[in-house]
């Protein structure tokens, strides 16, 4: 994203997060060599994670990242222990940035323990989680945890009206204010809200919210009648039908629904069918597209 902030003073509403990480960077002698950022998706990890990165005098090729739901397997740790031996060829050292380090594999887990446990000192790892409950409890162990929060209100509202100012354009505030209801708290939520506002004209602004916002009204409905007990393939198709104008948008709607799955899990209620849906719901959908979004709601009715 374009406004993605480059440096810790640019981050907005972790402070105290962002006091430790630089009391800890300006010392790099007793910096710990494995990060653990957990949090809400969409609130900043990997974003923080890349500014770590940068603080640490990693640069270039010595940097990689990896997103552990597309390589979760052990030969994926493999590969880093082979390459975490090579010293750095561009800055003063390497880093593998690992995001949704959840969907290791149990093996990978175990393999990234052996790497953690005796780690190379010019090597670290920044690794990135929306559920560490997921992660081997030694493999937390070995790490340094931060959680970054969510915006609050008017904190994610000063965020957008610097960037349209940035921009030079007029957005009425009641736009923003529907764009900062929606986003929940999540700046990635409300920056891609405003950059699909600040492509269209002023009088097509409200239109664009409204479809947006429509959207997530279907996306809702889908959550909810995949969470009934009974429930018939009829039901969740016309649910289906009405999203289908939006299948460029299906990986958002998956992220979504797996959002509101999340949330049930955690407060306790309906676990079994949200642990069923998340189960489907795992693996992205960008190659396969809206299909693959129909085939999961339809295992999920039939099993």
């Amino acid at each position: 994203m374009k406004y993605r902030p480059s440096s810790l003073e640019g981050v907005k509403g972790n402070d105290e997060l962002v006091a430790a990480l630089d009391s800890m960077l300006n010392d790099l002698e007793s910096c710990p060599h494995v990060f653990l950022l957990t949090g809400p998706t969409g609130c900043g990890k990997t974003t923080i994670g890349r500014i770590i990165s940068n603080r640490l005098g990693c640069k270039g090729s010595d940097f990689r990242e990896i997103d552990s739901a597309d390589f979760r397997g052990i030969d994926t740790i493999r590969d880093i222990r082979r390459n975490s031996e090579y010293m750095a060829m561009e800055g003063t050292c390497r880093v593998w940035l690992m995001d949704e380090v959840q969907k290791l594999t149990g093996d990978a887990q175990s393999a990234l323990l052996k790497i953690l446990e005796d780690t190379p000192s010019h090597v670290y790892f920044i690794l990135c989680t929306t559920d560490p409950q997921k992660l081997l409890p030694t493999l937390k162990g070995r790490c340094t945890i931060f959680t970054v929060k969510t915006l609050e209100g008017e904190m994610m509202k000063r965020m957008l009206k610097r960037i349209v100012r940035l921009e030079e354009v007029e957005i009425r505030d009641e736009i923003l204010d529907q764009i900062v209801s929606r986003s929940e708290g999540h700046p990635r939520n409300a920056l891609q809200a405003l950059d699909k506002v600040l492509r269209v004209d002023p009088e097509q602004q409200e239109e664009i919210l409204k479809q947006s916002a429509e959207t997530d009204a279907q996306t809702i409905d889908l959550c909810r009648v995949l969470l009934k007990e009974r429930k018939s393939w009829k039901e969740v198709a016309g649910v289906l039908t009405g999203l289908k104008g939006d299948k460029d948008n299906t990986e958002t709607i998956r992220l979504a629904v797996m959002g509101y799955c999340q949330s049930i899990l955690l407060k306790g209620s309906d676990m079994r069918l949200a642990g069923l849906v998340m189960e489907e719901f795992n693996e992205p959908f960008w190659n396969t597209g809206f299909p693959a979004l129909v085939l999961a709601c339809y295992r999920i009715v039939h099993s």
